[in-house]
């Protein structure tokens, strides 16, 4: 008996009135930093918004302590404390993922930034040559077939 009275209390969340007035801070504070690093410009707008909405969600975990519980239930899992690992696990992975695509499609745009770069140069190096040999009076025909002047 004692140990299905246990496993009923630990299946229930419950939060002092401090501990809630601390989360609620925690999260507030936690989403106005994150509109700081927008106005800052440290943070875009389009990544602001994963970190905005997990605000949000600590906020809500703070004023409803019960709602980990239904989550933990729709989950199927018996203790909360797994089903709050499991979602923030999930959260920091799906994190992970989607800064890692970001990370390479910004590697391949460095990528092509690089190569159009450096034909922009070949082209301004033969234009420099070109024009140099204008100003010498030889042609680009004569250069090739006389070859190059030992001399100079």
């Amino acid at each position: 008996m004692i140990p299905t009275v246990l496993a009923a209390q630990a299946d229930k969340v419950s939060l002092t009135a401090q501990t809630r007035i601390i989360a609620a801070a925690l999260a507030i504070l936690f989403m106005l930093l994150i509109l700081d690093l927008i106005r800052r410009d440290r943070l875009q707008e389009r990544y602001s918004v994963i970190w905005f909405v997990a605000g949000l969600a600590m906020l809500a975990g703070a004023a409803f302590p019960g709602l980990l519980g239904l989550v933990a239930d729709l989950m199927g899992v018996r203790d909360t404390n797994v089903a709050l690992f499991s979602i923030v696990l999930l959260l920091l992975l799906g994190l992970a993922l989607n800064f890692s695509v970001i990370m390479s499609r910004q590697a391949a745009q460095i990528t092509r930034l690089a190569q159009e770069r450096a034909m922009e140069r070949a082209h301004e190096q033969a234009a420099r040559d070109d024009l140099e040999r204008r100003l010498n009076g030889t042609t680009r025909a004569e250069d090739t077939a006389t070859g190059p002047n030992p001399d100079a």
